[in-house]
Order: structure tokens, then sequence, then C-alpha cells
């Protein structure tokens, strides 16, 4: 907990010299970096922005519009990696991290099913949000409602944080710490999902071999 506390302060100082050295452009290539795979967290970018706003220095409906179209380039960027490179990737390399190609086509389906509310809800969820891009891309996502439900999504979420960053004035440091309550157990739910998801997937292997070697006796 003190170590992630101690990175996440050292990660708010680097954040505040960007955004008051670069302005609404410092918000925008931020939150492109935290809508990617990048430790670039919305609730140490936004709140300080919304305290610039609060002070004068910002405008506080451009700050929500830099975020925002911030949020959306990095998800692309990120929607178009996993759709021109994460197949490839899992057919190459994805039997080392227990995803098999069949994989993609539950992926695909999932996607055209409740990808809108997929994506949507993500926005919300820390952690999540920084990697829902890339299997939407894998899923082949459609474009229109990817766009649209992201920019929905990063939107609310962003004026959210702004504005508390705006209620707070120079105490807009605070969204930090209470938002560790969050983020920490999202990332250890992540940790015991993904330790279900390589068990369940180790046991079926091993059902199926049991069940082939069945039928060659």
């Amino acid at each position: 907990m003190a170590l992630i506390s101690e990175l996440l302060s050292s990660i708010g100082i680097w954040i505040t010299k960007i955004i008051s050295s670069f302005g609404y452009f410092g918000i925008f290539i931020l939150m492109i970096f935290e809508s990617m795979v990048v430790p670039v967290p919305s609730e140490l970018v936004l709140p300080f922005a919304g305290f610039l706003a609060a002070t004068g220095e910002f405008n506080l409906f451009l700050v929500i519009i830099a975020a925002s179209l911030g949020s959306l380039i990095g998800s692309l960027i990120s929607y178009y990696m996993g759709l021109y490179g994460g197949n490839k990737l899992i057919v190459k390399y994805g039997k080392y991290f227990f995803v098999d190609p069949a994989d993609l086509q539950k992926t695909e389906e999932w996607f055209a099913k409740k990808g809108e509310k997929t994506v949507f809800i993500s926005r919300f969820i820390p952690v999540v949000r920084h990697l829902i891009s890339i299997p939407a891309g894998i899923g082949k996502m459609d474009l229109k409602k990817f766009c649209l439900y992201t920019i929905a999504g990063a939107t609310l979420w962003n004026a959210f944080l702004i504005y508390l960053g705006y209620l707070l004035g120079q105490r807009w440091n605070e969204v930090k710490h209470y938002s560790e309550y969050f983020t920490i157990p999202v990332i250890i739910l992540l940790i015991i999902g993904g330790s279900y998801y390589i068990y369940h997937h180790i046991r079926n292997k091993q059902k199926n071999k049991k069940a082939e070697e069945e039928l060659l006796r």
C-alpha cells in the first residue's frame, strides 16, 4: 500500500508539471496515455485540471473537451492495436498465456452482443478502463458503436473527476487518496479472476486429454 502511494505521488508530481507547462494540450496527451496501457491515472490528471479551472487558469468546459478527446484517441489507438495485432499475437503466443485461438471467436461474439455495455461500464472501473479497448479491437467491435460508448463513458467519468477537483480546490489531491481504496480491490479481483481462468483452462485441457486417451484405448 505504501509503495503504491509513493509511486502515485511521484507520478502526480510529474503530471502537475506536464499540465502546468502545456495546458490543455498536456491534459489531452496525458489522457491519451491514460486510455492506453500506460500507468497515468485519471484520478491524478483530472482533479488537478479541475482545480486549475477553479482558479480561473483554465476553462472548465475546455478541460472536459480536452480530456474526453484524449480518452477517445487513446482508446482508438488501443482498439487498432487489438484489431490489427491482437489476433496474430494470440495465434502465435496465446498458448503461453493460456489463451487459445478458439477464444477469439468467443471474444467476437461477446463484443457483438454486449460490447456497448462492456465498453461504457469499463470507463468507470480503475485498471479495466486502461485495457478494455484492446479486447474490443480483438473482438472487432463495430467502430462507430465503440467510439460512441467510449466517448459517452469517458466524458461522464472525466467530468466527474474534473468537477471534484473544481469543488475541492487546493485539496484536489484527496481524490487520489480515496481512489486507492477502489483501485487496490479491483487489482486483487483481477488477479483472482486471472488465476481462476488459468486454473479452469488447465483443468479443461487435462479433461480433454483424458477423454482423448480413453477414446484411443
